[in-house]
């Protein structure tokens, strides 16, 4: 156990680092930790360098295991089953692509045209951007390891019964015809030589860093201006656990911004330290990752308003259920 308490603090919370700018703040920058402007400067120094080294290490990993399952290997996993289970296994295999709402879409439209339920694309379609396995170790490495584990459970959840709701529609009228005639190639990872997982591993680092790093950049600033700037009475009073609209607003704000989960931890970080709800700050951060304005306009090319509508007031409805009841049981997590 003191050697689990020793390696979280050290690999996932990077307490060496954290001093290690504490020194720089104070001894280079000449500033006081204890102030706002030394305690702003710390915290996005800190907060950036360790989401670029934890992010950078597990894309790497994530993306060797993704070398050896090609798009055309995961859909015939995923032909191989029927209904629920189905489902899950799609909402599985959504937490082992590192990709926002935005990048998950060309898949959708590459399962769907090989010939999946269109409820088994969906919740690939949630879970891919909603929970992969960088956002939980960040989550760890921020909170803890039970709010990790627990959003995991949570967005796993809504992404099997997002599926199954819109499975049970029979909604297939609804996707745009030429969808249906768009299927997935054969990618060829299998023949991959050590070298070849080498560079595709290191390309994927590449180019999601390229992808998300204004966003990581931004997250943090407003995450350290919330941190040490704006009065803990403020947050409280707008996004209190006690106040019954706090979740609704964080889901109603997260879904008109575009971010990936590595810009929003940052600020979900500054909010509860604040005194935001857990639930409230779980339900901005999935409102921003699943329902962000820019998928959605991209997933409208793909299915029709109907189907649209669909998907967006069940997961909005998921969201919002899970906030409350993570605000309800906080207790038992923090």
């Amino acid at each position: 156990m003191i050697i689990f308490e020793f390696l979280n603090r050290q690999l996932l919370k990077m307490q060496w680092l954290y001093d290690l700018v504490e020194q720089l703040v104070e001894k280079v920058f000449g500033l006081e930790m204890t102030s706002r402007l030394g305690g702003s400067v710390h915290f996005f120094i800190y907060d950036v360098v360790k989401i670029f080294i934890l992010l950078s290490v597990l894309i790497f990993s994530i993306s060797w295991i993704q070398s050896f399952f090609p798009p055309e290997r995961t859909r015939k996993i995923l032909g191989r089953h029927k209904g629920f289970s189905a489902n899950l296994l799609g909402a599985l295999l959504g937490t082992v692509t590192p990709f926002c709402s935005c990048s998950s879409i060309p898949l959708f439209i590459g399962f769907t045209g090989a010939g999946l339920p269109i409820g088994v694309t969906f919740s690939f379609l949630i879970s891919s951007p909603l929970v992969d396995l960088a956002s939980v170790i960040l989550l760890a490495s921020i909170f803890n390891w039970r709010i990790a584990l627990a959003y995991v459970v949570v967005g796993l959840v809504l992404a099997v019964a997002g599926g199954a709701v819109i499975s049970k529609s029979r909604m297939e009228s609804y996707v745009e015809p030429f969808v249906y005639t768009t299927p997935i190639g054969e990618a060829g990872q299998e023949t991959l030589t050590m070298k070849d997982r080498l560079g595709f591993s290191r390309n994927q680092v590449l180019d999601i860093i390229k992808r998300v790093w204004l966003y990581i950049l931004i997250g943090v600033g407003i995450g350290a201006v919330i941190h040490n700037w704006i009065p803990e009475e403020m947050v409280t009073a707008i996004l209190g656990q006690d106040k019954w609209y706090s979740v609704l607003v964080a889901t109603l704000v997260g879904v008109p911004m575009y971010a990936d989960i590595f810009g929003t931890l940052p600020i979900a970080e500054a909010l509860v330290y604040k005194g935001a709800g857990l639930g409230t700050v779980l339900a901005f951060m999935m409102g921003v990752t699943a329902l962000s304005l820019p998928s959605l306009i991209m997933l409208k090319r793909v299915v029709k308003p109907r189907l649209l509508g669909l998907f967006f007031g069940v997961v909005t409805l998921g969201i919002i259920i899970i906030g409350y009841l993570f605000n309800g049981f906080s207790w038992m997590f923090l």
